[in-house]
């Protein structure tokens, strides 16, 4: 059974920082590629990042990249976002996301605000 567990969310001021993690287990994490979601009121769930399955390669959305950075430890099974120079606009549920199986897994999310 896939699970991901994200932690690390919480309340910044702009320009703060919060480095998220994901705890995954129940398949083969070294094989997979690994994404980062989020979610903002009102709004759909986006794309925020990804890493494949050894590090090789990362992507991010035009809106994070410079800021974010997305890592992962294939010996913990663990992905991070890093996470710089916050933003107002950053706010919002953040999840991690693998495909296995045929369909798309998710965590239960966590919640970053960036607030003055």
């Amino acid at each position: 059974q896939v699970q991901l567990v994200e932690s690390g969310g919480g309340s910044v001021q702009p320009g703060g920082s919060l480095r998220l993690s994901c705890i995954a287990s129940g398949f083969i994490f070294s094989n997979y590629m690994m994404t980062w979601y989020r979610q903002a009121p009102g709004k759909e769930r986006e794309f925020v990042a990804g890493i494949t399955s050894v590090g090789e390669n990362t992507n991010y959305a035009d809106t994070v990249k410079g800021r974010f950075t997305i890592s992962r430890d294939n010996a913990k099974n663990t992905v991070y976002l890093e996470m710089n120079s916050l933003k107002p606009e950053d706010t919002a549920v953040y999840y991690c996301r693998v495909n296995y199986g045929m369909r798309a897994h998710w965590g239960q999310g966590t919640q970053v605000t960036v607030s003055s």
